[in-house]
């Protein structure tokens, strides 16, 4: 009878499996970063400007209706990635690559073992100072209906002075009554025809630094069936 053979080896923990499967995913990630073909770039720089899109009009949609600190960070990240993705895939990626094999000046030696790594901490700190101090040209306004009513209808159209907002309905139709809110407090109704109304921009609430009011247009129930969202600074001058 022979003897049975002894195990081929002891058995991985889970911590090591853990650490063998993030190190196999990163070096995928490394090899795809790096990759540099013509399609290859193409490929990166198409996907990002998706996700920057996706992201961007993302968040400023989410932000339009509540203020979450944490999306004002998510609409910079893509409004920064529709410049960034291409450039660090057409541009930085295949330069730094061309360095290594070439560089023999200290400068451009550094830039070919730092200038990934550079390149990500630049945009990082571009994404933070877009969240924190957003720019006009990142935000834009929404206006839709609310649950689709076809019978209620109204443009809105908005000029400002220095010390008020003048908004007024073009064309109404089915409007019983228009409500102005900013910050989640009501600051103006209009029960009459043809609604139009003045906004002390004492009263506007901040979102994202800016100010910013929501135009509701409602129907004999009470119920939101159009709304309007405002930002002061995108409205212009009388």
């Amino acid at each position: 009878m022979t003897a049975s053979s002894g195990e081929s080896g002891e058995t991985e923990s889970p911590v090591a499996f853990v650490r063998r499967v993030l190190r196999g995913m990163w070096r995928d990630m490394v090899s795809v970063y790096y990759a540099n073909t013509l399609v290859w770039r193409v490929l990166k720089s198409g996907a990002l400007l998706f996700l920057g899109f996706f992201c961007w009009i993302g968040g400023n949609l989410t932000l339009s209706f509540v203020d979450w600190a944490p999306f004002r960070y998510v609409t910079a990240y893509g409004f920064a990635l529709l410049f960034w993705g291409p450039f660090t895939h057409l541009i930085v990626v295949p330069l730094v690559i061309r360095l290594r094999r070439t560089a023999d000046h200290p400068v451009t030696r550094f830039f070919s073992r730092h200038g990934s790594k550079t390149n990500l901490t630049v945009f990082l700190v571009v994404v933070v100072v877009l969240g924190t101090f957003p720019p006009g040209v990142m935000t834009f306004q929404f206006g839709g209906a609310a649950s689709g009513a076809p019978d209620i209808t109204g443009d809105l159209q908005c000029t400002k002075t220095p010390d008020t907002v003048h908004c007024h309905l073009v064309n109404p139709q089915g409007v019983d009554h228009v409500v102005v809110l900013s910050g989640g407090e009501t600051i103006e109704t209009d029960e009459q025809a043809p609604f139009e109304f003045d906004i002390p921009r004492d009263e506007l609430a901040e979102v994202n630094d800016q100010e910013q009011f929501t135009v509701e247009l409602r129907d004999e129930n009470g119920n939101t069936q159009r709304r309007f969202v405002r930002q002061v600074n995108l409205i212009p001058g009388e």
